[in-house]
This record gives structure tokens, sequence and C-alpha cells, in this order.
């Protein structure tokens, strides 16, 4: 084997009997070797600026190290190595053939993508760079791959797609252009459909299968069930609550869940993991009887009341009402904190609805218990008044403790508004009228301080008895009058005069104080029944009998009667219409 001559003479000084002697000499033949043909060849030996090839002939091919783009295509190549090469023109003159590995490559290339395209199958690229409208793709020529093509999705990362390598589909193919158009979406929607076919095929519901979390969202997570992915809830991941899955799950993590639902037209698969573990509501009722306390952790606090966790999975409601005895509304996050350990009472269970009423006050006495125990109805005590209201005054006897001073109960006297005799943050001495647990109420006196006067006025005056009374209002059915301060009493209109009056209020005036006679008196009820008409006739009849004692000379009935006859006058006209 030789190499070409570095030295060789001009092509005028051979003379036609050297060329002859080298044609014999290489029995070389243009018939069976032409010029675009790939050939197979065993390199012999590589320089710095070609490779000798082996090619079956008596000459050798030569092989330019420009040809080999790739540092690493240098690196690889030992003598003995089989290289397919094109050949490009023959140079006798020189007594070697000149080879293009690139120019084979095209044509490899050409010939894969002409198969590819009418054989509708893969063929393999590397994405070299990212152009106006997609990417241009190696496949040992420069192919096009759209954007709409490049994956299912679109491509948001356009540094990491470049330089990596896919199979694609060809979808458009010009041979004599060197042309190609690529696409890896419908690849990947074919390999997407037989995974599909193959993983909904062997589901059913309850199944346990594993599979691998691929992403995790606010909502739950996706995981890879053979090549299609499925959902988990993030209310399926566990029985207790869970604010995000982040919390028990990470990417790549090998999982085993049980399929909850799955429908292949849609593509969608329902995953569950707490499945895996019996529902702790199914023995609830039982763990957890009304009445009994238990210890839990404050999970979150809303305005209405406190979530109490029992255990993972069981959460009840402590309602703002049950947080604290006290009669105003205090809002949770007052009293508790999330993480807090807290002991509560179980109030009801629902477990129909999976919902567990909790009450935190009941956990200690109520306090009016304890009140009740210290003072007993009838006892004296001193508060301040907190509040005013139009039906009475709330007075703070104990600290969280409040009762209610009716107005009825403020004085005897009656009154219009609380405020006529009381004003907020005074400091008053009451009587405990009531005591009601049940219904967390304490009423309060302040008038019976002075004590009963009606008991005061029934004792010292019986039915019969004229008194002097003001007349306070006026109504169809009669008069309401005042006797004494606190006392008031009725005169019904059948007894405001003996002529019947059809409207009081144009005969009596408001203000006006007259004499009445107790016609009815009960202590208890607390009314008494007047008369002005018979007061009227009983003042007479005294006043009758007062004068008939200061006569000094008895006089007959009948001189009695003629002298009231001479006092009587005839009546006038006018007084007549009146």
């Amino acid at each position: 084997m030789t190499e070409p001559s570095k030295n060789k003479e001009p092509d005028d000084k051979m003379s036609s009997e050297d060329y002859e002697n080298l044609l014999n000499r290489y029995q070389f033949s243009t018939k069976e070797i032409t010029p675009g043909k790939i050939l197979k060849g065993r390199i012999i030996k590589a320089t710095a600026d070609h490779l000798l090839v082996d090619i079956g002939f008596k000459t050798e091919g030569m092989i330019p190290v420009e040809d080999f783009a790739a540092p690493a295509e240098m690196k690889a190549i030992k003598p003995g190595s089989e290289i397919e090469a094109v050949l490009e023109k023959t140079d006798l003159k020189d007594g070697y053939l000149v080879l293009s590995k690139k120019r084979a490559d095209e044509i490899k290339a050409l010939d894969a993508l002409d198969r590819a395209y009418h054989h509708k199958s893969s063929i393999s690229g590397t994405v070299i760079e990212k152009t106006r409208g997609g990417f241009n793709v190696d496949v040992g020529v420069k192919a096009f791959l759209p954007d709409s093509h490049a994956d299912i999705r679109p491509v948001k990362d356009h540094g990491s797609f470049v330089g990596q390598t896919f199979k694609f589909r060809v979808i458009k193919f010009d041979r004599k252009a060197s042309n190609a158009v690529l696409s890896r979406r419908l690849l990947l929607q074919d390999e997407r459909e037989k995974r599909k076919k193959r993983v909904f095929g062997s589901l059913a519901k309850g199944q346990h299968i594993k599979g691998q979390v691929k992403s995790i969202t606010n909502f739950g997570a996706f995981v890879d069930v053979g090549g299609i992915e499925g959902l988990l809830h993030v209310t399926d991941i566990s029985w207790g609550k869970l604010m995000n899955p982040a919390e028990v799950l990470k990417p790549g993590q090998e999982i085993e869940v049980v399929v909850l639902d799955f429908n292949e037209d849609d593509e969608k698969i329902s995953l569950g993991l707490k499945q895996l573990q019996p529902d702790p509501w199914e023995s609830a009722a039982q763990k957890y009887p009304a009445g009994q306390k238990v210890k839990g952790k404050v999970s979150s606090l809303v305005d209405f009341g406190a979530f109490v966790e029992l255990e993972n999975g069981i959460e009840g409601l402590v309602h703002v009402s049950d947080l604290s005895w006290s009669r105003k509304t205090i809002h949770p996050k007052k009293l508790l904190s999330p993480g807090q350990e807290v002991e509560v009472v179980v109030l009801d269970v629902n477990q129909q609805s999976r919902r567990i009423s909790l009450g935190l006050k009941q956990v200690m006495p109520h306090p009016l218990e304890i009140f009740k125990q210290n003072y007993g109805i009838g006892s004296r005590i001193k508060g301040k008044v907190t509040n005013l209201t139009d039906f009475g005054a709330f007075v703070e006897v104990e600290k969280g403790i409040e009762g209610l001073v009716h107005i009825s109960d403020i004085s005897w006297e009656k009154i219009k508004a609380p405020s006529e005799k009381l004003q907020t943050g005074q400091e008053v001495e009451v009587v405990i009228l009531n005591i009601d647990v049940e219904k967390q109420k304490v009423s309060l006196g302040i008038k019976q301080l002075e004590g009963d006067i009606w008991e005061d006025f029934c004792v010292r005056h019986k039915p019969g008895d004229i008194v002097k009374v003001k007349i306070a209002r006026i109504a169809d059915f009669g008069i309401f009058v005042d006797i004494l301060p606190g006392i008031e009493g009725v005169v019904f209109a059948s007894e405001l005069d003996e002529q019947k009056v059809e409207n009081p209020a144009q005969v009596f005036k408001i203000g006006e104080e007259k004499s009445a006679k107790i016609l009815r008196l009960d202590a208890k009820s607390h009314k008494i029944s007047l008369s002005f008409r018979q007061a009227q006739f009983d003042i007479q009849k005294k006043e009758y009998q007062k004068y008939m004692e200061s006569q000094e000379t008895k006089m007959t009935f009948g001189d009695l009667l003629k002298e009231q006859l001479k006092n009587i006058n005839a009546p006038k006209k006018s007084r007549k219409k009146e």
C-alpha cells in the first residue's frame, strides 16, 4: 500500500506509456465505481489532514478530516474500523480516490427521512437551535420542527429544549430540496393513545396500584400510573385536614394509591391515598359519646368558633357560644391559638354528616352555679351598672356575672326610663330576686331594698277607705290614678260619676286631684279598684251627718223635708239645655 507522492510530476510530463502502466497496475474500471455511490471501507491510517480508507480496490480512498464535525468522532476512529463514504471524484494522476463521509451521511439521512415519511415511522434527531416559528433539528440533515409540533403542551423553556434528542414523525418531505418538516407531538399522541388503551384496559374501581408523583399543586397531586397521569385530590390524601399536599408528598415519590373512578373518553383517573386506611368516622359515635371529656389540638380559628382535631381525620367545632360562660360574645382568637392543646366536652356527634359539636366552657362549672351557692334569693349585693336599656339596667355583681334590674324593679314610683334613676358606671346595692342557671339569668331589684310598699299600704288600708288620688292616665274604659308614689289604682267608667260618662277625657284632666273610695284591694297582684262616684256619696253622707249633729233642736222628718224643698229652685231653661 502506497501513499500519494507529494512531489508528483506535472501531468504534461507523464508519458502515455506511464499512464497505461498505471491503469494496469490498479486494474481500475470506471464501471465498477461511479461518483455519488456509497462505498464501504476500512480505515487504514489517520493523518492530520485525512483518513486513508481501503475500499477493496488497488488504490485507497481519502476522506478529509473536515467531514468529521464532532471532535468525538475523530477520537473514536481506529485503524480497522469500518466506515461509509461517497466517491466524490477519481484522481488517477495522484493514484487515490476522493471520498466524502459527510455526503454519505446526508444520503443516508435522506434515505431514512424518505422511509420514515412513507412508512409513517419515527426518526431520531437532536434539537440544535431555536428559529422563527420553531426549531432546527439535526437528523443527518437539517430539518424544521414547528412550535405547535414540539410537544403536546406548549414549550415554555426553549433553552432547555435545545440540545435534547427526541424521536419525531416526518409530516412533510422533499428529497430534491432536502427539505423535511417534523412533528414530535404526533408521535407523543400516538404513544399516549397506546398507553391509554393499555392502562385503562387494566383499571378497576377499588384497585390498588403503584404510581409516581409527577407534580404537586395546591389542589392535589398528579400521579403517573403506567404512562397516564391520574389526579390525587387534596381531600383524598389524608382523612385529616390537609392545607398543602406538599406536606406529605414530593415529586418523584413512589406511592400506592386506590383507583376511585376513571373515564377513558375524558382520560381522567381519580385516585385516593387515604382510602388505604379505615375511615375514622365509622367508629366516631362509639369512641366519642356525648358528655365525654376529650383532649384535642386547635386546628383553626374562625369568627364563629374554633375547630379542634381530636385525632387524624376527626375534627369537631367549638361554637363561639360554647367557648365561655360570659354573656358577651368573645372572639375565639382572644381565648385560643392554633396548635394549642385543650380539653373539651363532646356535646353531640352526627356520624352521617361527619360533625362533632364540642364545648369548652362545659369543662368548668357554670359561674352561676358557684354564685348560687354563695348567694341565696333575697341576698343583698353591690354591683356596677354596665348598661341601660328601655326595659331595665344590667348590673355586674361579680366578674363575668351580670344581672338585670327590670324597670319595674328600679323604683316603687312609675318611671318611663331607667335613666331617670340610674346611670352607667354607678355603683348600686341590689337584692337578688332569682337565679336561673339553665337560662343563665339573674333577676335583681333595687326598690325591694325599701321593703314592699304594697304590703305596707295593704296593712294600713282596706276596702271602703277614701283616699286622695291624682289622675295619671285616661283611657276609654276608665282612669288610672296615683295613690302613693309607686302605688297605682284604676277607676272604671261605671264608677266615675252617677251619670254615665261617654268620654272621660272631656270631663277629667290629667293631674287633677280627687277623692276615691277603695272598692277592691289585691296585695299579691298589686291591683286596686276605686270609685269616684261612691266616694262622693260617702262624703256627702258624712257631711249630712255632721250637719245633723250640729242642730240644737230636733226636727221632724217633715220639717226636714220642707227645709230641703225650699233650697231647691226650679231649673232654668239655659241650665236645662246645658
